[in-house]
């Protein structure tokens, strides 16, 4: 067995990972990355990239049946579905060559293409290498959670691992899960001409501002996708291509394909934590602000981590743990400031507290200041006027935004950053956006935050009579 002196062995080779890799041998580290999967994770193979390729195909196809509103007499796309897949690959090939072993081994990463564990507290195996390391970095990410549903160990379905090689279009696509996956590939699929029920439950995108999710969900309605909501599932069965799934009511749908959605658990199995001494549970490795586990030689960043599983999240916990790795800086993680979206049609974001979480914990201190998409010019001309944005304010800060409708993902970024480095809504009121676009909506909806004190102020308004009367 080859032992392998170095300074940062990172264990998972997805978006975490990779960042830290990359960072850390650019700056004159000695890097090991062990990977025993796929270069590039769950992101890249079978979650954000090929998701949001097939909603880009299934918007295409949409976009053919709703011309009516502009003039153009709608026409029922012909779809292949197979071809629909062809793309969904191509989009993987074209990013896959920016994660692959090829270029961070021509960066001067060390790399392994093995499954790793812990034989100690500051030591690695992997295949024929033993690594030992100054430090470690869990980067191992997560994968689709199956809950002991009656019957699932012996029916045939789909998780997000491989429903992007799935080529026949499904004719009836059951989704057991309304969260933000499960409603991406529900409309998706539905316009790209499946049936599609998804089954939930408790409520369909329940983590969100209901407000918002209302919006999505009674657009998901209207092109076809049947949602039961507080609807669980206790029983599945059937054979390949006949699914059926009992709910409590007793009703059954039968369908020819089924999507497990209900969520992800962290991927810790077979990686010797405990010889290391870190500590751990189903959430994650147990981790401080500093994302440092019960061992400081290991850390653990992203889905890992056991925080919010996104893949910005991931790049963000890359930053932090290589200002302290390299160049010895105190750095702690927030989530105050971290954005998310769910790219459904029309688009779901959020960044901070929802108006509930931020009533809850700030009471009559807090201040909703709201902007509906159709008051907006260039939502009107392009009839994407579904939506509004919410802005929860303490004390001239913005705390919270949600944002449902048109480039809903786009337009939070502008909030992540007022949130990130605490600017007072004056900043966003007073900036100068181009004409027409949608992000006025941020604009108009914090110029909203001063309407009162301008516009409902006597006072103001016996400045601006002596002004008008006396100052020539």
């Amino acid at each position: 067995m080859e032992t392998i002196q170095t300074d940062i062995c990172i264990i998972g080779a997805g978006s975490g990972g990779l960042s830290i890799a990359a960072g850390a041998v650019q700056m004159g580290a000695r890097v090991v990355l062990i990977e025993g999967g796929e270069m590039g994770g769950d992101c890249l193979n079978s979650g954000c990239v090929p998701s949001k390729a097939l909603i880009a195909a299934a918007k295409q196809a949409h976009a053919m049946t709703a011309g009516a509103a502009f003039g153009i007499t709608p026409v029922a796309p012909e779809i292949d579905f197979a071809k629909v897949k062809d793309y969904v690959a191509a989009v993987i090939a074209g990013i896959a060559p920016v994660d692959s072993q090829d270029r961070f081994e021509g960066l001067g990463v060390r790399v392994i293409r093995e499954w790793a564990r812990f034989t100690g507290p500051d030591e690695v195996t992997a295949g024929s290498f033993k690594i030992k390391a100054r430090r470690y970095v869990v980067a191992t990410g997560s994968r689709p959670f199956i809950p002991p549903i009656p019957g699932i160990e012996s029916i045939p379905y789909l998780t997000n691992e491989t429903i992007f090689a799935q080529r026949d279009r499904p004719e009836h696509l059951i989704v057991i899960g309304g969260g933000p996956i499960g409603m991406e590939m529900a409309q998706a699929h539905r316009r790209l001409g499946c049936k599609v029920t998804v089954v939930e439950a408790a409520k369909a995108l329940g983590h969100d501002d209901p407000e918002a999710a209302a919006v999505v969900l009674a657009r998901m309605r209207g092109e076809g996708v049947e949602l039961l909501e507080d609807a669980p599932v206790v029983r599945v069965g059937g054979t390949d291509g006949a699914i059926e799934v009992e709910i409590k009511n007793g009703r059954i749908i039968k369908g020819s394909h089924l999507l497990m959605a209900v969520g992800r658990q962290v991927s810790l199995e077979g990686l010797g934590l405990e010889a290391a001494g870190v500590n751990h549970s189903r959430k994650g490795v147990t981790v401080g602000a500093d994302l440092r586990s019960s061992n400081r030689k290991v850390y653990a960043v992203g889905d890992a981590a056991g925080g919010l599983q996104f893949t910005h999240v991931a790049g963000y916990h890359a930053g932090i743990v290589i200002r302290q790795m390299l160049f010895g800086l105190p750095s702690k993680s927030s989530t105050a400031h971290i954005p998310w979206a769910t790219y459904t049609d029309p688009e779901l974001a959020q960044v901070g507290p929802t108006e509930a979480e931020a009533r809850k914990a700030h009471g009559d201190a807090l201040k909703t200041m709201r902007f509906d998409y159709a008051e907006n010019d260039r939502a009107q001309a392009e009839r994407k006027t579904d939506g509004f944005i919410k802005v929860m304010v303490v004390k001239g800060r913005p705390i919270g935004v949600t944002i449902v409708g048109a480039q809903a993902g786009e337009l939070i970024g502008l909030w992540a950053l007022v949130i990130a480095t605490k600017r007072k809504m004056g900043a966003v009121a007073g900036t100068v956006l181009p004409y027409p676009t949608l992000a006025e909506v941020s604009k108009r909806a914090a110029g909203a935050y001063f309407s009162p004190t301008l516009f409902d102020n006597p006072l103001i308004k016996r400045v601006v009579g002596v002004v008008q009367r006396y100052i020539p």
